[in-house]
């Protein structure tokens, strides 16, 4: 009885993380913001990182992140959260929208891969 209670609670708390899991690939806009403080993770914030935010993704992701106008890719890490405008999946550093050549717009419309994988395919 008690190792069919174990195996029950074992079972439902894998499905409930699996179903909170964020997809690993998502399209969106970005933007890019200059914290100074610290961020949500504790660490302090450095605009010339290679770092984003994101809403759900843990802290310490690695992600790819294409700019879809140009083709440019950066590897980002998620260390903060956000964004908090509707609309947007990530927010970069600086840093990363000068080198996705999208700092002077201020926002793009991007491709968000968790480690590399998915494909800007997927975007419509």
């Amino acid at each position: 009885m008690i190792r069919k209670l174990f195996n029950y609670v074992l079972l439902t708390s894998i499905l409930t993380f699996a179903a909170g899991l964020p997809a690993s690939a998502e399209c969106g806009k970005a933007s890019w913001y200059e914290l100074t403080g610290r961020t949500a993770s504790g660490v302090m914030a450095d605009p010339e990182a290679y770092t984003a935010a994101h809403r759900s993704l843990p802290f310490g992701t690695k992600v790819t992140v294409t700019n879809l106008a140009n083709g440019r890719k950066i590897d980002l890490t998620i260390v903060d959260r956000g964004p908090f405008v509707r609309g947007r999946v990530i927010d970069v550093s600086r840093r990363a929208a000068r080198e996705l050549a999208f700092l002077s717009r201020g926002i793009t419309r991007v491709h968000v891969s968790v480690g590399g994988k998915g494909t800007t395919a997927s975007c419509g």
